[in-house]
């Protein structure tokens, strides 16, 4: 993602659409025949100076002003004749615009590679821990037993909507801007659509139905794709701290030499990983947010919100992939203590199976005093320090209608999963691509 957002890689972005624009305008009789080779060939962003066109560019009110007029002194020194072409008919936002798409296209290709792997990592770790019993949470405490490969096919679920959703970016959102100064192609006179058609074949991005710089629908909605897939990378990450506290140490990211330290505290194995996207998830939704606002843009060209994008979109980028790059870590190197995890399923002393005791007394008593008898036998379980079950076998209104047998099995936190093994099998066909 450095790469695709690199500095240079943008400005050779540009300079290929002034290059798709030349042998577009040629092809179709707008420039003479023989004008677009020489544009084409200068437009190389390694024989640019980026610093110069930096400064110029805070002077002029965007990069493109000084690059075209660098790009025509580049191309009159083999051809003057072909300089008189150079940027023919368009405006600089068209080339912004549709150089950022470019950079969308390939941040997309580059943050799908990452989720293939993390969706593949989570998946392979929900087949290997479908019949692990782990604690579910509701406010940080215990709630009732699950499994915890129902918890990592919800990962690998939430992940695989993400890739669903960039997929769809790439089809339907990413699109060529080009209309001109004000949107109208009046420069090309009856040209404009032919040159346009041309032009997004050159590129590889599909035509939309008119030019749409004053809209920024496209990048908000992009925008919002990237900050709902950092949010669900903070979402695992969150997860995955809380189980690698030393009073919990049910699973931990990956270890590794020099990873997770402390400068002072030689024990500690701290969640790197974690905290890498969960820095990133915190600061994504601010980032989309200054994408939003910069929605409102007065008239045809907006002198403000389009230019709080320029910096915005790439470090929002760079965040994502970012947050990403950790979970892929996460998901492909998982240690699950699958003992530990028993070992806090029991430590309530029985108290996480009381559902499962209510709803079984329920069916001959009723639920309303089901939940009363099992509600003061928690409560003395509690103020006692013993195990739930052995309070219940000791209480008549219980043993009536649950016998030793059955209160042991409804004691098995296994034995109360309900529809999970039928969840965790759809989660993972929905991972299949369509």
């Amino acid at each position: 993602m450095r790469a695709v957002c690199d500095d240079v890689t943008y400005l050779q972005n540009m300079l290929d659409v002034e290059a798709a624009l030349a042998r577009a305008e040629a092809a179709t009789g707008v420039i003479p025949k023989g004008m677009a080779e020489p544009i084409a060939k200068a437009c190389k962003a390694g024989t640019f100076d980026l610093a110069v066109l930096a400064e110029a560019a805070t002077r002029s009110g965007n990069l493109v002003i000084p690059l075209v007029k660098a790009l025509t002194a580049n191309v009159a020194k083999v051809n003057a004749e072909a300089a008189r072409y150079v940027h023919w008919g368009a405006t600089s936002q068209d080339v912004i615009d549709t150089a950022t798409m470019l950079t969308l296209r390939a941040a997309i290709d580059a943050l799908l590679t990452d989720l293939d792997r993390a969706i593949a990592g989570f998946a392979r770790l929900a087949r290997q821990h479908r019949h692990t019993a782990t604690v579910a949470r509701t406010w940080l405490q215990h709630a009732l037993p699950m499994p915890f490969g129902l918890k990592l096919a919800e990962y690998a679920a939430a992940l695989a909507r993400s890739r669903t959703r960039l997929k769809r970016l790439s089809g339907e959102t990413m699109a060529l801007q080009f209309g001109g100064a004000a949107g109208t192609l009046a420069a090309l006179g009856d040209k404009g659509m032919e040159v346009a058609e041309r032009l997004a074949q050159e590129l590889k991005l599909p035509l939309p139905e008119a030019p749409w710089h004053a809209h920024r629908d496209r990048i908000a909605e992009a925008s919002s794709v990237l900050a709902i897939l950092s949010g669900t990378c903070g979402k695992i990450a969150r997860d995955v701290s809380l189980m690698m506290q030393t009073d919990v140490a049910e699973a931990f990211e990956p270890s590794g030499e020099g990873r997770g330290g402390s400068s002072t505290m030689p024990h500690k194995r701290n969640p790197v990983a974690c905290a890498s996207a969960l820095a990133a998830a915190a600061m994504a939704p601010g980032l989309a947010a200054t994408i939003f606002a910069a929605q409102v843009g007065d008239h045809e060209r907006s002198a403000g919100p389009w230019h709080a994008e320029w910096p915005t979109l790439p470090t929002l980028l760079l965040v994502t992939s970012g947050a990403l790059g950790a979970i892929v870590d996460i998901g492909e190197g998982l240690e699950v203590e699958i003992e530990r995890m028993r070992v806090n399923l029991d430590a309530t002393g029985g108290l996480i199976m009381a559902e499962a005791v209510t709803f079984a007394l329920a069916e001959k008593i009723g639920k309303s005093e089901a939940h009363r008898l099992i509600e003061e036998a928690c409560k003395k379980a509690v103020a006692d320090k013993q195990h739930l079950r052995d309070v219940l076998s000791a209480e008549p209104k219980v043993t009536s209608h649950l016998g030793a047998e059955q209160l042991a099995k409804l004691f098995e936190p296994m034995a109360y999963q309900g529809a999970s093994q039928t969840l965790i099998d759809r989660l993972l066909v929905s991972l299949d691509e369509k």
